[in-house]
């Protein structure tokens, strides 16, 4: 019986979903003019009765067991998967390797905080063999938009891809809601009267696009091009309209840094989202040049010149030698989510990974909600009212400061004087 077939991965994974689904007995036929097996030829059954049956009635109809002239036979799932990849065990090397290459690279995505969808989206290009390739994630920020590009590339000595670099891009304008899109739309020169539409997920690639556009063009989003909302507008190869709420987004280029990574390990799509809105975070698997391991608070250095590679430099907050530490800067504040240690531990996460989480304090005897960041570089904390603006730290101490305490007093002595004044 001849099972060497160029559809061997195909019948692997239908043998293993039919095992998973109770449906291990297999029957199936090889016909002289079609010798490669395929999936369509495969019967699958829950019992052996059931299978045997069906091999019965199909030797009525002039198929026969064994190696004849129209051969069908009968197999356990297990008994024929393994028949089959020793009979392409070259062609399964090479798909148990392409598919060790797919997990790992979901498994680092996973690990770097990029959504499934991102993985789906991996894995249909891989599968289309496409040697290069980007994708695409975002972020909803405190100052705007994040904007994420995945590069992926093919080996040049294998079949293997690997994902090294990922770039962040910080937009002002308005995030998309769910479901939304950016789109170019442009008249279908191999189509009178029907327009191309160009999806993007990325608005600087949208914008990139749009401007790049000859001849009539407009730049829109929503859900589908029959329910856009228009943001720009090119007639003749010139833009002559851009809506209000969009011409920062679209005049101003967007702040943007590559971050690289390697089998996984890096800066998380969280972190360098959180870095490129000028936060600070928390890592504790840096390695010197001598290769020595050691932790710092890490920020991107926004006053001075790009690198050679467009990226910002970093500035560097050593842990403890710098004098900030997470839980004693968090410990000096009314902070009610400090009492639980659960909810310490995830506060203390959350603002290490840059983000503004949301804590409990109190202010003028009442309990009140504020959002805080770590600011490393000035060995504080920083609290923002939900709209974004700034509070006085200091109100928020479980220890006023002494100056503070001189001014309560003041404003005490000076409250009796009024009273003793208005009790003559």
């Amino acid at each position: 019986m001849r099972l060497e077939t160029k559809y061997a991965e195909q019948l692997i994974s239908l043998l293993e979903d039919a095992q998973d689904v109770g449906l291990p007995h297999v029957v199936f036929e090889l016909r002289p003019m079609d010798m490669d097996l395929q999936p369509h030829q495969l019967s699958l059954f829950e019992t052996i009765g059931e299978a045997l049956e069906y091999l019965d009635n199909a030797a009525g109809n002039n198929y026969l067991p064994g190696d004849a002239d129209y051969p069908i036979y009968y197999r356990h799932a297990d008994r024929l998967l393994e028949e089959i990849k020793q009979a392409n065990s070259l062609t399964i090397n090479n798909i148990d390797m392409n598919r060790n290459n797919l997990e790992n690279l979901k498994e680092e995505l996973k690990r770097l905080g990029f959504k499934e969808k991102v993985a789906a989206d991996m894995e249909k290009q891989i599968e289309k063999g496409i040697p290069d390739f980007t994708l695409s994630d975002k972020v909803n920020g405190n100052k705007g938009q994040v904007d994420l590009s995945l590069h992926f590339r093919q080996s040049g000595q294998s079949d293997n891809y690997y994902f090294n670099k990922f770039t962040v891009a910080l937009n002002t304008g308005k995030a998309l809601e769910e479901g939304q899109k950016y789109m170019v739309i442009s008249p279908n020169e191999q189509a009178p009267g029907k327009n191309l539409v160009k999806s993007f997920e990325n608005v600087t690639e949208a914008i990139d696009f749009f401007k790049a556009q000859k001849g009539n063009s407009e730049l829109a989003a929503g859900k589908d091009a029959a329910h856009k909302v228009e943001l720009a507008k090119m007639e003749n190869s010139k833009v002559n309209y851009v809506a209000n709420d969009f011409q920062r987004t679209f005049r101003t280029p967007a702040q943007t840094q590559t971050f690289f990574v390697e089998r996984g390990k890096g800066f998380t799509a969280e972190q360098a989202a959180n870095m490129i809105q000028g936060r600070s975070v928390y890592r504790d698997d840096l390695l010197n040049l001598a290769g020595d391991p050691y932790a710092a608070w890490i920020k991107l250095d926004f006053d001075s010149p790009k690198d050679r590679y467009q990226n910002y430099t970093t500035n560097q907050y050593h842990v403890p030698s710098y004098g900030f530490t997470t839980k004693e800067a968090l410990e000096k504040y009314q902070i009610k989510e400090l009492a639980d240690p659960k909810k310490q531990e995830a506060l203390m996460q959350s603002i290490e990974n840059g983000n503004r989480p949301l804590i409990t304090t109190v202010k003028d005897g009442q309990d009140v909600k504020l959002h805080i960041e770590a600011a490393p570089r000035f060995r504080q904390i920083n609290f923002f009212r939900e709209d974004g603006k700034p509070e006085k730290r200091e109100q928020f101490l479980k220890e006023p400061k002494l100056e503070q305490t001189l001014q309560l007093n003041k404003e005490k002595g000076q409250a009796k004087e009024q009273e003793q004044g208005m009790a003559v």
